[in-house]
Parts: C-alpha cells; sequence; structure tokens
C-alpha cells in the first residue's frame, strides 16, 4: 500500500494494530509515523519496529494520509483541536475509541472529514483481532478497500451500520474477558480433578480455541457443534444440562447488556 499511515499515540492496541501491518507487509516501516508522549515509550517503538517517530502529533498529522487516533475517549477533543489545521485534505481519519463518533471526529476537526469509526479487541496482540468498521459518508470505496486490509492485517473484520456500535464491546471488544473467566474455570475444574494447572490451561485454551476454529470453518450452526458432541446419555449433555440449569446462556445475556448499558453511559 502506498499510503502513509500515522499514529497519534501508541499503547498496547496501537503497537498491536502497527505491529500487525508490518508483519503482514502489507505496509513498509519507512511509510508509517508514530508521536507519543513520552520519550520512553516513542524509543521504544520506533527501536523495536523501526517506524519514524516523534513527540509531535502536529508533525504526524500532516505526515498521514491514514490517520489512526489510538488514544483514550477523554483525549479527543484536544488532539483534534491541536492537529485540525495540518491534517491533509484528502486524510482518512481511524478512531478506535469506544463511544466516539464520525461525527463528533468531524466537529473535533470543524469540517467534513473521512472518518472510520472502530472497535478492535486485545487478541490482535496475537494476529487474531476482531475489529469492527463503520465509516461516515465521506468514505468512498477504495478508503474502504485500504482500511480493512490495514484492520485485517492483524485479524478479522466486519462493516456494520454506526447506529450498532455501541452493541459492539459487548460481542467483541469486551468479550475476550468473558473467555479468560471460562478458560480459568474450566482450568480450575480441572485442577480439582488432579490435571496440573500449566496443563490445565493450555487444554482449556487448546479446546476453546479448536471450538471457535469450527464454528468460522465449518459455518455450521453453534447449536448443531454442540448437539454433534452430545451423545444420547452421556457426560457432555449432563454437563450441558448443569450449565443450563444454571442459566449459563442468560448469564452471558445479561452480562452483555450490562456492558452495552455501560458503553451508552445507562448506570443502572
Amino acid at each position: 500500500m502506498n499510503k502513509k499511515i500515522g499514529f497519534i499515540g501508541c499503547g498496547k492496541m496501537g503497537e498491536a494494530m502497527l505491529g500487525g501491518m508490518l508483519r503482514s507487509g502489507v505496509v513498509s516501516s519507512e511509510m508509517i509515523m508514530v508521536s507519543t508522549a513520552s520519550v520512553g515509550t516513542l524509543t521504544k517503538v520506533t527501536s523495536k519496529h523501526g517506524v519514524q517517530g516523534c513527540l509531535d502529533n502536529k508533525e504526524v498529522a500532516g505526515f498521514a494520509d491514514m490517520l489512526f487516533l489510538a488514544i483514550p475517549p477523554s483525549m479527543h477533543e484536544r488532539v483534534l483541536s491541536e492537529v485540525k489545521d495540518y491534517i491533509k485534505e484528502d486524510v482518512v481519519i481511524v478512531t478506535m475509541a469506544a463511544g466516539i463518533t464520525t461525527s463528533q471526529i468531524e466537529e473535533g476537526i470543524g469540517k467534513r472529514v473521512k472518518v472510520a469509526r472502530t472497535m478492535p479487541n486485545t487478541p490482535s496482540l496475537v494476529g487474531e483481532g476482531m475489529t469492527v468498521i463503520s465509516m461516515n459518508d465521506e468514505i468512498d470505496t477504495a478508503d474502504i478497500r485500504e482500511v480493512t486490509t490495514l484492520l485485517n492485517s492483524f485479524g478479522k473484520t466486519e462493516l456494520i451500520q454506526e447506529h450498532l456500535m455501541d452493541a459492539v464491546p459487548a460481542i467483541s471488544g469486551s468479550s475476550p474477558a468473558y473467555v479468560y473467566m471460562f478458560i480459568e474455570a474450566l482450568a480450575d475444574g480441572g485442577v480439582r480433578d488432579g490435571i496440573p494447572r500449566k496443563q490445565a490451561y493450555r487444554m482449556a485454551a487448546q479446546a476453546v480455541l479448536g471450538a471457535a476454529k469450527m464454528v468460522l470453518e465449518t459455518e455450521k450452526h453453534p447449536g448443531a457443534l454442540k448437539d454433534d458432541v452430545c451423545t444420547p446419555g452421556g457426560s457432555t449433555i449432563a454437563a450441558v444440562a448443569t450449565l443450563e440449569e444454571n442459566r449459563f446462556r442468560a448469564s452471558v445475556l445479561e452480562a452483555m447488556k450490562a456492558c452495552t448499558d455501560k458503553t451508552k453511559g445507562i448506570n443502572h
């Protein structure tokens, strides 16, 4: 890709995205510039990845054809005010902060600009991220292709309408936390039955990874895949029945609603 990529901010998520782009070869290191708030972070990122770096957000804004805002929601207003006079005319601005809308980006810049709103997740760190994207009306087909190419370099992407973005944290942004809890519980059960903990974690994590891969690659309904494991009168259906008795699925749905409500600013 012959586009200059800028990152304002480069914490764990920003660095995961940057690293994925470089590993995939979709963009070269000399085409990337980052700005950070500290010399320590800047030195770490530039020495590790061989990209250009500075402590000046305005410099990155003037460099980038595609500008990633890898910053917390609370920093957007200040950063946009700082860089709005330095961005390129045809720049694509990519935000990844929960609750920041494309219209808020435009208001911060003070004019109509191309904006992609994204919600990545932490498995991007290992190249298995799920990034959901919505875009404003200024984005064209070529922009969509370039944005998705970059984001696919560290996982998978889904395009959705912006009014659905508040539902994304519950299903893919925050859900790795629920899965880690499930893996931990599976491992605890194994340890209770005598399996050494390190082995229990590996067994549980691989089982979850394999199950997820079965859903993606077979495209069979998860319920059908569950049925394939449950033999009549067997141990698996006994475990499934116990999960149902203890409101396993209902608990997940309630947790997701709490996550979505929090994202929307609804307090209970």
